[in-house]
């Protein structure tokens, strides 16, 4: 699909993550054992023949460089376009800190952005989980005529303060979008997807910049709902925000759903990852792994029931892990006792430990701790 672009807004770090996110920006959060958030609408691009993505970052990110390489894993290492990431270099000249919002950070790509080949533009951020037909929503743009078509999805999945949500007239046509209502109280909710033609964008990134409008939601959208024909896309399939840290370990837990994991991963359409090309997982001859999700690479000589393991987690003997996400490198001591906890990259719980968290507020440990 020579005629799409993609940009994938990769610069955010939720606080609202806690420990999650101290150490990364939330795109590069582990998910799923063996995955990283952005890997989904990366993988959503790449499944829709998009060539050339950007992706914008702007502090901590080394994470994701290290996870993304020359973006060979996702076949996008090319001689021309290709991934390139893109740090804010021009826009350190405007003296603020972070980005304040979208079109802001678009505006400090400006020069990139005119670059772009293709007719089409996708915008997305890569801090969602979900498995987009993205070919689709281009079809359904080019059909309707639309100057902007918005991705929602008919079940609420976030909260409402971090959410906006569209109100759909009988033709098909946006004619309201709320944002950060008290309450959801509209018939969908934007995943903030969308697509839109590169002189449109080309067009509001300059207004924008000139008259210090930051948020293309509430700066570009909202005041020209009349002027624009407004359409939404929605999408029937699973969808994972992840907007605290009781989210993450939610949807953690939706992959033990055989439904579930069936739809995010559909097979004709692959999330791809970084290979690392790990061993096999041992497993002891005492060892009991039951309703668990466990990634190559790993050790279990205890007990692994009801959890998440990403690779090269070890769980010794007389270890008892349930209802819990380990992330890379995690170590559980023998008699060790972990029941609704995330622990971080390369933590290790040392012998006869109990920690325990609960399904409504899960207990996260942070990268490299010793416990």
């Amino acid at each position: 699909m020579n005629d799409l672009h993609g940009i994938l807004f990769a610069y955010r770090s939720d606080s609202n993550l806690g420990e999650l996110t101290r150490p990364r920006n939330t795109c590069s959060l582990p998910f799923g054992g063996r995955y990283r958030l952005i890997d989904f609408m990366l993988s959503n691009y790449v499944n829709a023949g998009i060539t050339d993505v950007g992706i914008i970052v702007h502090e901590s990110y080394q994470s994701l460089l290290d996870h993304l390489g020359s973006g060979k894993d996702w076949d996008l290492s090319r001689k021309h376009g290709g991934l390139r990431i893109l740090p804010p270099f021009s826009y350190a000249e405007h003296g603020h800190g972070e980005y304040r919002g979208n079109m802001e950070a678009l505006a400090g790509v400006a020069g990139y952005l005119n670059n772009i080949r293709q007719e089409y533009v996708i915008m997305a951020w890569g801090d969602t989980a979900l498995n987009l037909p993205v070919a689709k929503v281009l079809e359904q743009h080019i059909a309707t005529g639309a100057d902007v078509t918005v991705v929602c999805t008919p079940t609420p999945h976030g909260a409402p303060r971090f959410s906006e949500y569209v109100e759909v007239s009988a033709e098909g046509r946006v004619t309201d979008l709320s944002i950060h209502p008290t309450a959801a109280d509209k018939a969908l909710e934007s995943l903030e997807i969308y697509i839109l033609s590169k002189q449109l964008l080309l067009d509001m990134v300059d207004y924008c910049a000139a008259h210090d409008v930051v948020s293309f939601s509430r700066g570009v959208l909202q005041p020209r709902l009349k002027s624009l024909k407004m359409v939404p896309y929605v999408h029937e399939g699973y969808v994972g925000r992840f907007q605290s840290v009781s989210d993450y370990f939610q949807h953690s837990m939706d992959l033990q759903d055989p439904a579930i994991r069936a739809d995010l991963f559909n097979p004709d359409r692959p999330i791809r990852t970084k290979d690392q090309s790990n061993p096999s997982t041992y497993y002891g001859p005492s060892s009991v792994s039951t309703r668990s999700l466990v990634a190559d690479g790993c050790y279990i000589e205890g007990e692994v029931t009801d959890s998440i393991l990403s690779r090269g987690v070890i769980v010794e003997k007389g270890a008892k892990v349930s209802n819990s996400v380990l992330m890379q490198g995690t170590v559980v001591k023998a008699g060790a006792s972990l029941s609704y906890v995330i622990t971080d990259k390369n933590v290790t719980v040392n012998e006869g430990r109990m920690l325990m968290g609960h399904s409504s507020y899960p207990l996260a440990i942070a990268k490299g701790s010793v416990v």
